[in-house]
């Protein structure tokens, strides 16, 4: 005897057949939908059905159709017809059939399936990854576990549904819901219908995660190398290795081959480099470069690091490298240090020279530094008392092939106790005792004796803080006032028998001017009777606390004129007034920003320099950096800059830095960038100087799929350089590799 139910839901337990259910005929059956409710994580093995009609037949199987649900641990399968076998486990379902489960939904017309093995088929299924967003079809897919599919004559993209700009055709798709991992044989991309790559065997990563293999070919033209084609290789060695290597192939030169290795470990990390041309077809040498980062943890508070940079020769950077910032080293760093920190103290200790490079154009050469061989530091701070004690002291080995030599030690302590600490209000005076002792060694061509220094330093930094509610155009803001005195004593020394070893003259800005001495280094010790008077004004937003509006304006009186200095001095230095400091900025608004800084000499009347810098940024795509930079008888650039839609899903993309001093263009970029929903396309050209009477000229040309493959050159390193703020519009993290190709 049969009973039907509608609707009716049945719950199957594997211990707990129902043929002797079907039996009773008057058994009361009270059954609910109350199950829906039951966390996933406790269903364990039991299967639950629901349905608008459920026939039990004679035997073990069950019968349900309309808006069946099946589920079991986690997974549900929906179908118009079901029938489900009690003791083998055997489900047949037939029309409109999902099977879904977390990040994933398989459909079809019909499904074969066992509950205990997991092992069946589907025909004509679909498929959806939440993940990425992917989807797809096939002829037919073997199920070999609840994370385990196997597609045959399948389609893949991330495309939304409706679109299917490109696809990866493939004559079998393995999916592992467990690694996430795809792996596609004998597949075959299309874009726009045409077909634009093959490989025997592809793998990617479902959810961005690093995969072994080859990444996609990168394709450009520059004017120096002519055609290239890189074609990388990307190596998931572990969890915390990883390497690439990259065939480079240069049409006028050779092929290069560029190598990266990365390690992370709890207590080290580092990347090592090693770049090669065995054979440059234009130079007839080999070009080489190493670069490598070490950085570890030793334990107990020591720490150790080590970089080295060297290339084979001068024009390696200006001849092979493709972006502006690469064009420009001169000074290649090789250091080992080992430090050790004990909270209140620290020490460190240092070997460090530098490969410079040379341009041979160049109307003066690029002053070698010095060797420091070695350089000891000691540095402690802690209070006492309420008073800020800090000691500085440093040892260092100055060596030079051609400049003297000579050992310097430098021991600086000072006292700082702050009179008055409030927000709204500050004083501090602080005494120092800068000690300075060399001793000469070799290229003494002047025979300068050794020397020593003791200069007493006094300063007081005071200020205060006024705040007062405003409003403007119906906002609210916090408008502060912020007068700020500086006051420095250093006493005249004569130091012109020094030389000098890593000391220059400190940039005058609003840094500067509230510090002790006009030097960078240790070498110079400025005289100083001066006194620091500078005002700030902040409007900030009651709402979110950004700073809509900055003013600063500053100036340095001097009661005697400072005699010690590396430059040639100007009148503003040796007069009792500098040069007066004004800088206006913030975020103005949600889509404007402004920074600029203007320096004004008023005993001369006329202006020394200026830079002022708008953005113009109201959402991600829509961007525009309008700069200039002036300083007399020295420089005079415009730079503009941008990002912004054109029409479409087209923006455009543009740089331009232009010397008005030289008449010509420093670096000059333009491209465009087309993104669609699933695939974006980029077209860049750029040139930039690299030397002296030397340009260097690059165009990319690329074509992104989405979580699947980049082709063609990569313009994106280029545009973040030159674009600032420039925004990459397509989802796809451009840090990760995405795809392997075998």
């Amino acid at each position: 005897m049969r009973f039907r139910l509608s609707p009716v839901a049945l719950i199957l337990l594997a211990t707990f057949p129902l043929p002797g259910l079907a039996e009773e005929a008057a058994l009361p059956l009270k059954l609910d939908r109350t199950f829906k409710q039951t966390p996933l994580s406790s269903e364990g093995t039991a299967a639950f059905i629901s349905a608008r009609h459920v026939e039990a037949k004679k035997g073990d199987q069950l019968e349900a159709n309309g808006d069946v649900e099946l589920r079991q641990g986690g997974q549900v399968i929906r179908a118009g017809h079901l029938v489900y076998g009690q003791v083998n486990k055997d489900v047949l379902a037939v029309g409109d059939v999902r099977i879904e489960q977390p990040g994933s939904v398989v459909s079809g017309p019909v499904l074969k399936l066992n509950l205990d093995t997991y092992l069946g088929e589907m025909l004509q299924p679909q498929f959806e990854f939440s993940e990425n967003h992917a989807r797809g079809a096939a002829e037919n897919v073997q199920i070999e576990g609840k994370m385990n599919y196997v597609f045959a004559d399948a389609t893949y993209t991330t495309c939304p549904a409706g679109n299917d700009d490109w696809l990866l055709r493939m004559s079998r798709l393995d999916i592992d819901r467990t690694t996430q991992v795809g792996v596609a044989h004998h597949a075959r991309v299309e874009f726009k219908g045409v077909p634009i790559l093959y490989t025997p065997w592809m793998d990617f990563a479902l959810n961005g995660t690093r995969r072994s293999g080859f990444l996609g070919p990168t394709f450009g033209n520059t004017n120096k190398g002519g055609t290239e084609m890189t074609l990388p290789y990307y190596w998931n060695i572990a969890p915390n290795y990883d390497a690439t290597i990259v065939p480079r192939m240069i049409a006028r030169r050779g092929t290069q081959f560029n190598n990266e290795f990365r390690y992370l470990n709890p207590s080290y990390t580092g990347e090592i480099h090693y770049d090669v041309l065995p054979y440059d077809r234009a130079s007839r040498t080999q070009r080489n470069r190493v670069a490598l980062t070490h950085s570890q943890a030793l334990g107990g508070g020591v720490a150790a690091g080590l970089k080295i940079n060297r290339v084979s020769d001068d024009d390696y950077f200006r001849d092979l490298s493709t972006l502006v910032s690469g064009t420009s080293q001169t000074n290649l760093l090789r250091e080992g240090v080992l430090s050790y920190g004990a909270g209140w103290w620290n020490a460190s200790a240092r070997v460090q020279r530098y490969q410079t490079l040379q341009d041979p154009l160049a109307v003066r050469p690029v002053a070698i530094p010095y060797r420091r061989q070695p350089q000891v530091s000691l540095n402690a701070q802690n209070t006492l008392a309420d008073a800020n004690i800090v000691v500085a002291g440093e040892y260092v080995d100055f060596r030079h092939d051609t400049k003297i030599n000579a050992q310097r030690l430098v021991l600086y302590p000072s006292l700082s106790y702050p009179l008055l600490s409030d927000p709204g209000y500050f004083l501090t005076p602080k005494l120092g005792m800068h000690h300075t002792e060399y001793r000469m060694g070799l290229n003494n061509k002047k025979s300068l004796p050794d020397a020593s220094r003791t200069v007493p330093i006094f300063s007081t930094d005071t200020g205060m803080v006024f705040e007062r509610d405003d409003s403007f155009l119906g906002n609210g803001y916090v408008q502060t006032l912020e007068p700020r005195l500086f006051y420095v004593y250093v006493p005249y020394r004569d130091q012109s028998l020094i030389p000098d070893f890593d000391t220059a003259q400190a940039p005058f800005n609003f840094g500067q001017i509230f510090t002790e001495n006009r030097f960078f280094g240790s070498d110079r010790v400025g005289d100083a009777n001066m006194a620091t008077l500078a005002l700030t004004s902040r409007a900030i937003d009651a709402d979110d606390g950004s700073e809509r509006l900055r003013v600063m304006v500053g100036e340095r009186f001097s009661f005697t004129a400072p005699r010690v200095n590396l430059v040639t001095t100007t009148g503003s230095t040796n007069t009792s007034r500098s040069d007066i400091l004004l800088s206006i900025g913030g975020k103005l608004s949600k889509a404007w920003s402004l920074d600029s800084l203007f320096q004004y000499n008023p005993n001369q009347s006329h202006t020394e320099s200026y830079y002022t810098m708008a953005r113009y940024n109201p959402e991600a795509g829509k961007l525009l950096n309008l700069g200039y930079r002036f300083t007399r008888n020295t420089l005079r650039q415009a730079d503009v800059s941008g990002q912004w839609p054109l029409l479409s899903r087209w923006h455009g993309v543009a740089r331009l830095n232009y010397s008005l001093q030289d008449h010509r263009s420093l670096e000059a970029l333009a491209g465009l960038e087309y993104n669609q929903d699933c695939w974006a396309m980029r077209f860049v050209a750029q040139s930039f100087t690299s030397a002296t009477r030397e340009r260097s000229t690059g165009v990319f040309l690329q074509l992104e799929l989405n979580d699947l493959v980049r082709i063609g050159s990569d313009p994106l390193d280029a545009l973040r350089s030159s674009v600032t703020g420039y925004s990459k519009l397509n989802s796809l993290p451009a840090e990760q590799p995405v795809e392997g190709l075998r």
